[in-house]
């Protein structure tokens, strides 16, 4: 009645600009004058809302929104749309005005026909829409088809606030009638994935949340359509879609109606983001997870009777990991041959961040799947052979991180067996990669039983020389050090083993630090075994080793890996060598016969060489090596003296030169030996002073006044003219070093022959090597100078007459040099001491 009453007054007040607005010839300001009329008399005024509800429904609703659909002045457009939002807003039966302002909206909006050019209107009139929703509820519902075709096209909208409000307006209308919405939910999915990633965040972020609720009330087969398009989001840059992810499907998992068939496609994307990178989307994620997990179990409570008595906590656990509760564990095993073979396909996929979120879900399933991850192993084994080489290191540390998992969780007897065939083809270094990783998974007592087999395996020739590729050298090491790592000091029984696979990493051409690095873990395998050092390793093993790297000696040639191996084992053991002289020298002499492979006799000659060097530390340590000489000097040396042609041939002559001074040098070559040997060895020492190495020439001349220093008293003539000829010719020599060696040699030459009985047999020699001396006394060397006058001292002892006379004739030509006036007289004081 009062409500009566004041409607019909406002009714009474609009009546004169309603007329005005319908009729046909009503100019633009007039139109806008009327609406402003209309809006001082609605709008303006403190009305009740049943008087703005009578007013609207009997008068209003209809013009304005004819105006709506078709003004063509904006501003009148904007004034009618205001107005209505009043009357919706204020009236208290709303969704009277349906009828009407539904298809208007429609007209409006929806192409073909209807299209409102500006932006902020047509941004009201999807806020329209809205607050019809919010509203009408319900009763919105006989219009849905209308509210649907609106929607399609405005979530299309150039204007990104039309499309976010549009959005909103789609959760508002799933909320308001789910049971009708279930039937059409399906023709908004299609545009909500075209907007799904707009360029402007806020936008994607109301798009997901409006999946959400499209799905959540709408037909949950929908589901299919958006996974792949909210898995992309999960890639997005800005938290706040990834946020908007997690919380879309973890509402998923929890409420969907039909959740238990989308188990095993929602899963994986929740678990996705326990890796975000910003720690408040990871905490939802499991804080989710959780929620889904104990639902779960509440659910299946029947099922799970028998698990939760018995759930006990596996003994050996990834330390610093929480245990997942048991119903996110069932879940992840019921599902996981349902992820696992899409999961792997993304593993190597060729984006990379693809492959690194998957590798590190991966981690994540293998945690929660526990020894449920056995009947799984063929597809993950052969996933993670060919992860593991993947150049980017996030994935391969995810990877390595995963089959770390396979150790704790799966009994070896299967992964092993397993690891161990795939190394029966040709093993990759990423096989070995994961094998070291379920090593290092795996607890010491279950590894035990097969730690033999394991051995044995890494040091078959197959696996441990199959490649001298660095990379692959560097995994075996790393395997050999988890082995140490984990079984400590069970690792004895396979000392040999492990040391067969160190020495032939330490074989191959690579960096110093790796050998290093080989070197630290030998010192770490001693010291598991309470050894004090690696060189008891090689007490403990040289003569296995010796016989392991000797197998073959007789066909080796420069390729073999065996030599490389057998200088590891003979120069890194130290003074151990000196105790496996006798397999040591055996293979010496098989394998220094001058029918074999120069390359490789010059290899094995070089590293003899430098034992030689340093003899008491290495192959005489024990004082054991002179009982090998006569072996080593007729089998081993004077063979290879022999001159043959060829570069190498020389080298190898250089190297036996050398390790023939190397004995001599060090004393273990006593004089009673070198008589027993000088007689085989001098026409090739002699031979050895004319190489065109300077190395070969320098230790020859060395060598000759050695042996000249031992047994020259007993030459003949012949032998003292042929050495000194050869020695004599060494004076004119390139290299200073070699003539100051030959002066030498010359000086004990004269001390020989001083005290023999063929003295006076060589006059006519001896007077022609002062004549060739005194020549040389001008060398342009001031060692050699002094060098060559030491020996005409010396000789001076034998003949000083005739030394004298010629003297006096090289006086005669050239003047008189300093070097002649000292001679004579140290002839003189001679004479007269004598």
């Amino acid at each position: 009645s009062m409500a009566a009453a004041g409607a019909a007054e406002v009714a009474q007040a609009v009546s004169r600009p309603l007329s005005c607005l319908q009729e046909p010839d009503c100019g633009r300001a007039a139109r806008l004058r009327a609406l402003e009329a209309i809006r001082a008399e609605v709008q303006d005024r403190p009305l009740s809302g049943a008087v703005v509800q009578e007013v609207f429904a009997t008068q209003l609703v209809r013009p304005l929104a004819r105006c709506l659909a078709g003004d063509a002045a904006e501003r009148c457009r904007e004034l009618a749309l205001q107005l209505l939002c009043h009357g919706l807003s204020h009236g208290d039966r709303p969704s009277e005005a349906l009828p009407v302002l539904l298809p208007a909206l429609a007209q409006r909006l929806c192409p073909p026909q209807g299209f409102e050019p500006s932006e902020e209107l047509r941004l009201g009139l999807v806020q329209l829409l809205s607050l019809l929703l919010q509203r009408c509820g319900a009763s919105v519902a006989p219009y849905l088809t209308d509210v649907i075709r609106v929607l399609q096209a405005t979530l299309l909208d150039h204007y990104a606030e039309v499309r976010r409000e549009s959005c909103r307006c789609a959760v508002a209308c799933a909320q308001a009638m789910p049971e009708h919405f279930h039937m059409q939910s399906e023709s908004l999915v299609k545009p909500l994935m075209q907007t799904i990633s707009h360029q402007h965040y806020r936008v994607r972020v109301d798009v997901i949340q409006a999946t959400g609720a499209v799905i959540q009330f709408g037909n949950g087969k929908s589901v299919d359509d958006v996974l792949s398009h909210l898995a992309q989001r999960l890639f997005d840059e800005i938290p706040k879609v990834r946020h908007a992810v997690t919380t879309v499907i973890g509402e998923w998992l929890l409420h969907l109606q039909d959740r238990y068939s989308y188990f095993h496609k929602l899963i994986p994307l929740l678990l996705g983001s326990f890796t975000d990178e910003i720690p408040e989307n990871t905490k939802l994620a499991w804080t989710y997870w959780e929620k889904i997990g104990l639902q779960w179990e509440k659910e299946n409570e029947e099922d799970l009777k028998d698990k939760m008595d018995f759930s006990v906590s596996p003994s050996h656990y990834p330390k610093g990991v929480t245990r997942p509760g048991l119903g996110c564990r069932e879940l992840v095993s019921r599902n996981l041959s349902k992820i696992l073979p899409g999961l792997c396909h993304d593993i190597t996929d060729w984006v990379e961040s693809t492959r690194i979120k998957a590798s590190q879900l991966l981690y994540t399933l293998l945690l929660h799947a526990e020894d449920h991850i056995t009947q799984h192993m063929e597809l993950l084994l052969r996933t993670l052979y060919q992860a593991c080489l993947d150049e980017e290191s996030d994935v391969v540390k995810n990877c390595v991180k995963a089959a770390e998992l396979i150790g704790t969780f799966v009994s070896p007897k299967v992964s092993l067996r397993l690891i161990t065939s795939a190394f029966g083809k040709t093993p990759k270094p990423s096989c070995i990669m994961v094998l070291t990783a379920v090593i290092r998974g795996s607890p010491k007592e279950t590894l035990q039983p097969h730690l033999t087999d394991l051995g044995n395996m890494l040091s078959q020739a197959g696996v441990c020389q199959r490649s001298e590729e660095v990379f692959y050298m560097e995994q075996l090491l790393c395997c050999v050090q988890a082995l140490i790592e984990v079984c400590q000091e069970d690792c004895k029984e396979i000392s040999l083993q492990l040391m067969k696979v160190l020495v032939t990493i330490m074989a191959i051409q690579c960096s110093q630090h790796l050998k290093e690095k080989v070197e630290e873990t030998m010192s770490s395998l001693a010291e598991v075994q309470q050894l004090e050092s690696f060189h008891y390793l090689y007490k403990e093993h040289i003569i296995q080793l010796m016989e392991w790297v000797s197998v073959s000696c007789d066909c080796w040639t420069c390729y073999s890996p065996e030599i490389l191996q057998l200088d590891v084992i003979a120069t890194h053991s130290g003074p151990v060598i000196g105790e496996a002289l006798n397999n040591f020298i055996l293979i010496l002499t098989t394998c220094l016969q001058p029918n074999k492979d120069p390359q490789m006799r010059l290899k094995l000659f070089t590293a003899l060489s430098q034992l030689l060097q340093k003899a008491s530390e290495t192959v005489n340590s024990q004082g054991l090596f002179p009982s090998y000489l006569e072996t080593v000097i007729k089998d081993i040396l004077a063979p290879n003296l022999q001159w043959h042609a060829g570069r190498t041939a020389a080298a190898i002559r250089t190297t036996a030169v050398s390790c023939l001074w190397a004995l001599i040098h060090c004393e273990m070559l006593s004089p009673e030996e070198i008589l027993k040997v000088k007689d085989g060895l001098m026409p090739q020492i002699i031979a050895a002073m004319d190489e065109d190495s300077k190395l070969s020439r320098l230790m020859a001349c060395r060598i000759v006044g050695v042996f000249l220093k031992v047994c020259g008293r007993q030459f003949d003539e012949d032998k003292f003219t042929k050495t000194y000829t050869e020695v004599l010719k060494r004076l004119d020599d390139a290299s200073c070093d070699v003539r100051v060696a030959a002066a030498h040699t010359l000086t004990n030459w004269f001390k020989c022959l001083k005290d023999s009985d063929v003295k006076s047999a060589m006059e006519s020699h001896i007077e022609f090597l002062y004549q060739e001396l005194l020549i040389h006394l001008d060398d342009p060397d001031q060692n050699t100078q002094n060098a060559v006058l030491e020996v005409l001292k010396e000789g001076s002892i034998l003949y000083p007459e005739v030394l004298v006379k010629e003297i006096e004739g090289v006086v005669h030509k050239h003047g008189t040099p300093v070097y002649c006036n000292q001679l004579l007289h140290h002839i003189q004081s001679a004479k007269e001491s004598a």
